[in-house]
């Protein structure tokens, strides 16, 4: 039986250590997302740190600023830093539509194309693609694009797609 766990034991390290060393090889900074409606920041990589507060808005972008071992350093819009397991991220582009102003989504990445929605502040949409100064969106089945200026959850020069 003993030899039984330790074989399963080393067959699950095996299989655990590719996927933290292929993250690991992840840019950083990097935006991401927030995988559940609840999840514990820490004040340091690790469960024996305090719980300094818990986000409650799944999908949220965060910013991954550090990482150590399985545990990401993360910034969120509002400059509130701390740690998370890797597993409460998700790899799915979001962006938090910022200012004070409705902002206007265009069918193209043009200010003179027509608008497809009216953007809050505060929304949050898949982000989709970023080429130079705009970014396309999705939100609430609605596709259209926005100034990166806009938004925030993509860096300055990023471009995907």
């Amino acid at each position: 039986m003993r030899t039984v766990l330790l074989l399963l034991a080393a067959l699950m390290a095996s299989t655990v250590a590719p996927a933290s060393a292929a993250e690991a090889n992840l840019p950083v900074p990097r935006f991401v997302s927030l995988r559940s409606d609840e999840v514990n920041v820490r004040t340091g990589p690790g469960i024996r740190y305090p719980i300094d507060w818990v986000f409650v808005r799944k999908t949220m972008p965060v910013e991954v600023l550090a990482e150590v071992d399985t545990w990401r350093k993360i910034r969120s819009l509002d400059g509130t830093e701390g740690w998370v397991h890797q597993s409460m991220l998700t790899g799915r582009r979001t962006a938090v539509v910022t200012g004070s102003e409705t902002r206007a989504l265009h069918k193209r990445n043009d200010a003179t194309t027509a608008t497809v929605a009216l953007l809050e502040p505060g929304v949050i949409a898949n982000l989709l693609e970023c080429r130079d100064a705009w970014c396309r969106l999705e939100v609430g089945g609605q596709k259209g694009w926005l100034p990166r200026e806009q938004l925030w959850g993509v860096l300055p020069s990023e471009n995907f797609n």
